[in-house]
């Protein structure tokens, strides 16, 4: 089937660029979607900057007339949760965040000191601690039809010890999760990945096209 109406804006997350979600981006024009792939300087502006610069020129870039839905990693979650406090999308779908830091991350301020984390993460990454005055958790509950997609697994065992359990390595399963999200799914996959994992991809489909993922229970 053909969503010749229907555009999915891909938001890559933090210190990454948007060669990271090529995976996703060709499943979703596979099922029909229109897809701009964003690619944006994730690491030196703060999150209101990137969020205003990163999602007014990829809206610029749909169709007119398409409803938009919204695909991210991480950071880029938040990034649309900033833009969406500020403007209503009255052609906004559905949104599928992968491991958001939507409570920040603890990582963050147990590393923010050390040398070269700043320099590495820049301004944005200051902005994700796990401090209730920090952004992420000032933004507010989702008030749009929102999917989260939590990794529990992860391939950096030391940074793992530093968040509650279970958690992807970079932003636990709890820290994941929104007041007011639509569905929450844990899937055995690591941060660094999981937007390119066939699994993950086939779920976040799934999302888009029925405001509902697939149940892994047994």
């Amino acid at each position: 089937m053909i969503f010749n109406n229907e555009a999915v804006i891909l938001l890559h997350g933090l210190a990454r660029n948007a060669s990271s979600m090529n995976k996703l981006e060709r499943a979703l024009k596979e099922n029909g979607y229109q897809v701009v792939n964003v690619d944006y300087p994730s690491t030196k502006h703060d999150i209101e900057a990137l969020a205003e610069w990163s999602i007014g020129n990829a809206i610029k870039k749909v169709a007119p007339n398409s409803k938009i839905h919204f695909v991210t990693h991480s950071m880029g979650g938040i990034l649309v949760r900033q833009f969406l406090r500020q403007y209503k999308m009255q052609n906004l779908g559905r949104v599928v965040m992968l491991g958001p830091p939507n409570s920040g991350s603890e990582i963050v301020d147990l590393l923010q000191n050390v040398p070269g984390f700043k320099t590495v993460n820049g301004p944005a990454g200051l902005q994700l601690s796990a401090k209730k005055t920090a952004l992420p958790n000032q933004l507010g509950p989702a008030n749009f039809e929102l999917g989260i997609i939590a990794g529990s697994r992860s391939v950096n065992l030391v940074l793992s010890t530093m968040l509650p359990m279970p958690n992807d390595g970079k932003v636990s399963v709890q820290s994941s999760k929104l007041e007011g999200m639509s569905d929450h799914l844990t899937m055995p996959v690591t941060h660094t990945f999981m937007m390119r994992n066939s699994a993950v991809i086939a779920q976040v489909i799934l999302f888009l096209q029925h405001g509902a993922f697939k149940s892994l229970a047994k």
